[in-house]
Parts: C-alpha cells; sequence; structure tokens
C-alpha cells in the first residue's frame, strides 16, 4: 500500500493554497471591481489619501497570495506565514474602524455583522500561521540554537 503524506501536513498544504487563493482575488478586488468598496475601509483618521492604501493593500496581498502559492520549503515557508500573518495584523484597524464608523462595506450592514467580521481576523492571522507552520518552524530553530521557547511562545 503506497504511503501518503499525513493529515496534518496535508491539511496545511491545501490551507496555505486557499488562503493564497483568497488572498489573490482580495488583491485583484481591491485593484478593480470592489475598490471602492474597499476604500470605506480605510480609517478616516489615516493620513493617506484611501485609494493609495486600497491599491498599495491590493498590491501586497497579491504578492502574498503568489508567495503562499509559490513557496513550500521551510523556513521561508514559515517566514511567509509570518508575514501574512503580521499584514492581517496590520490591516484589522481598517475592520475596527468599519465598525466604530457603521460603515457599510461587503454587505456588513449592521454593527452585528461587522462585530462578527471583527472575530474572523484572528483566525486569518491563526490561518497563515498554522497552513505553513510557522510557529512549529520557529520553536525548532529557537531549541536549535539553544533559546528555548515556553508554552506561551516566549524564549526563556
Amino acid at each position: 500500500m503506497p504511503t501518503t503524506a499525513p493529515s496534518g501536513a496535508t491539511a496545511r498544504k491545501v490551507g496555505q493554497v486557499a488562503l493564497g487563493a483568497a488572498l489573490l482575488l482580495a488583491g485583484t478586488g481591491h485593484l478593480t471591481a470592489q475598490r471602492e468598496e474597499f476604500q470605506a475601509q480605510v480609517p478616516t483618521w489615516f493620513p493617506v489619501d484611501p485609494d493609495t492604501v486600497v491599491v498599495a493593500s491590493g498590491v501586497v496581498e497579491l504578492a502574498l497570495g503568489a508567495a503562499l502559492v509559490a513557496t513550500w520549503k521551510q523556513p521561508a515557508r514559515a517566514l511567509v506565514g509570518g508575514i501574512v500573518g503580521a499584514f492581517f495584523v496590520a490591516v484589522f484597524p481598517g475592520n475596527i474602524a468599519q465598525f466604530t464608523g457603521h460603515v457599510d462595506a461587503f454587505g456588513l450592514d449592521t454593527d452585528t455583522k461587522r462585530a462578527v467580521r471583527l472575530l474572523f481576523q484572528p483566525a486569518l492571522v491563526a490561518w497563515a500561521l498554522a497552513s505553513t507552520d510557522a510557529l512549529g518552524v520557529l520553536r525548532a530553530r529557537r531549541r536549535r540554537t539553544g533559546n528555548p521557547v515556553s508554552a506561551a511562545g516566549r524564549a526563556d
């Protein structure tokens, strides 16, 4: 009987490709038909023109999506996952501004829908880290260099 990849490894690969595809789709939307919807999510206090922010974030999403789809060797794969996770953290203020400003976009036309959307951002960060095994690679690297990582993720 032929051996197959462990289910966890397969799930991570599928998750990585799916997240990459989602970022490619979102990045394309930033630059095309959904551009105005994305502009509505740029906080009014942000000191850059909303269209510039949307175009720049769309280009970044395209690059990150392509990197997720194309990068399979560690530690580069884990690095990509960490960068994608950081990107999701960086854009979170836009989601908060949409909620606090009661801004309708992407069918999020009630505070309840916008609040539920906020709950998905940590899931996206976790998805980026888990699908690329970013934390596992970091822990292994720290063990090899003699800098153990505690259960809380901090160096001891």
